[in-house]
């Protein structure tokens, strides 16, 4: 366990801040973005969906006074793939977004990110992240 330094508190509700809202509009507008963005309405409605549960979790956890180091070394690896995957789908070929599309994703994986570098600070400058335990 570890005593999370303030910059970890906040990226990580931060995170869970921006991951709700995003949760919500791609749940419930899924439709309408797909129109717009030219993107698979599965693809945002599962990804507003996944959102939900990730936002929780890590408002959950960004509320703990001792968090598991393990725990949030996850939350910062899942944002760093999240963010690289993001990028790679768009030159991968298997979705085909307009222009809007495009920056869309291109704006959201430089979100991501952003949190996950802030989170890894954050873990660094809390007390008990630099000791061997997990």
């Amino acid at each position: 366990m570890i005593q999370p330094s303030l910059l970890l508190r906040r990226a990580l509700l931060a995170d869970a801040v921006f991951s709700g809202i995003s949760a919500l509009l791609l749940s419930l507008g899924a439709g309408a973005l797909a129109s717009l963005l030219a993107l698979p309405e599965a693809l945002l409605r599962e990804t507003g969906l996944f959102l939900i549960a990730y936002a929780a979790v890590v408002g959950w956890l960004g509320t703990r006074q001792a968090m598991p180091k393990a725990l949030v070394w996850i939350v910062v690896a899942g944002n760093a793939a999240w963010a690289l995957a993001s990028i790679a789908l768009l030159f991968s070929g298997a979705v085909t977004p307009n222009m809007p599309g495009e920056v869309f994703v291109a704006l959201q994986a430089i979100a991501v990110g952003v949190f996950a570098e802030l989170q890894f600070l954050g873990l660094r400058r809390s007390r008990g992240a630099l000791t061997a335990e997990a």
